[in-house]
């Protein structure tokens, strides 16, 4: 009986991929709904900003490289994307870096692991508007931090009228992101063998050099993947920094998403989409960027 079930499950997977070579063809099919609706909602959308972009308004009057050109000249555009690309340098390496150095301490406490991964993303599933509300009271001007400072004696401070402001968005990201980023490192981490550091420990590697020798080699991998979500999540950060302090902050977290909301509300499509286009570029190249220092090959 379990021999005829047996047979009879090979011929129903026959069924579906007759052979090998015809695999990818059905794999493909798989795939094919969400591939349409890449091209659909994502890349048809984008062709038509990129054609707008050298268009004056959303008329038909061709403006060639004009808007570029505009967007280049206005001052709150480069404030916006200095501030934008300070941002994604300093806290994607942070964030990198800090989660993976917590990961390896998690993966060294065997008994509480899964605690600490199930812990550590309680900050991402907080909803964004709820997370605003805890930023702003504890650093508004008579928040909780500055009533704490007041208590012991010291002067208040204005956190959000400062140029402190773009720290707390720093905070904020790495809070909000480093759980997250820790159970990536970590399921990376848990692919490396246990033997190889068996074999180190027995011919006198410390810790230190198991971390540079082994667990760095075992995880490259990973990092571009990981890198690019970091990448991508960090440009998730404007709503909590939107939520706190509306649409014109701090000119030290004036970041290029409150300068597109603006835009939009004030209907500039023609500085819109030369600017999507612009920001689009620059992330390819940060993708290009984050794949060569990961050491891989595009595919």
């Amino acid at each position: 009986m379990r021999n005829k079930l047996f047979l009879k499950s090979r011929k129903e997977q026959s069924c579906i991929f007759p052979n090998k070579k015809g695999s990818g063809f059905y794999a493909f099919l798989f795939i094919l709904p969400s591939l349409l609706g890449v091209c659909i909602f994502k890349l048809v959308p984008f062709a038509d900003v990129l054609k707008r972009s050298f268009y004056r308004g959303m008329s038909d009057e061709f403006f060639g490289i004009g808007n570029y050109i505009s967007i280049l000249s206005n001052e709150a555009f480069r404030l916006a994307a200095a501030n934008t690309l300070r941002f994604i340098a300093v806290c994607i390496p942070v964030l990198m870096a800090f989660s993976m150095f917590i990961a390896v301490i998690i993966g060294e406490c065997r008994y509480a692991e899964n605690f600490f991964k199930t812990t550590s993303l309680i900050p991402m599933a907080l909803p964004a508007a709820s997370l605003a509300f805890l930023w702003k009271a504890a650093f508004h001007k008579n928040g909780l931090v500055n009533g704490l400072i007041i208590y012991m004696g010291g002067t208040p401070k204005d956190f959000m009228g400062s140029s402190f402001a773009f720290y707390m968005l720093i905070i904020c990201y790495l809070w909000r992101n480093t759980g997250y980023n820790t159970v990536l490192w970590s399921a990376s981490l848990s692919n490396i063998s246990t033997n190889l550091y068996e074999a180190a420990s027995v011919d006198g590697a410390g810790p230190v050099r198991q971390f540079f020798l082994i667990t760095l080699p075992g995880i490259k991998q990973d990092f571009f993947i990981i890198g690019i979500l970091s990448l991508i999540n960090s440009f998730k950060v404007f709503r909590e920094a939107y939520l706190v302090a509306g649409s014109y902050p701090h000119t030290s977290m004036y970041l290029l998403q409150h300068l597109f909301n603006n835009w939009f509300a004030s209907l500039d499509m023609d500085k819109l989409c030369a600017g999507a286009v612009m920001t689009a570029g620059i992330i390819f190249f940060l993708i290009l960027l984050l794949k060569k220092i990961s050491g891989g090959e595009l595919q």
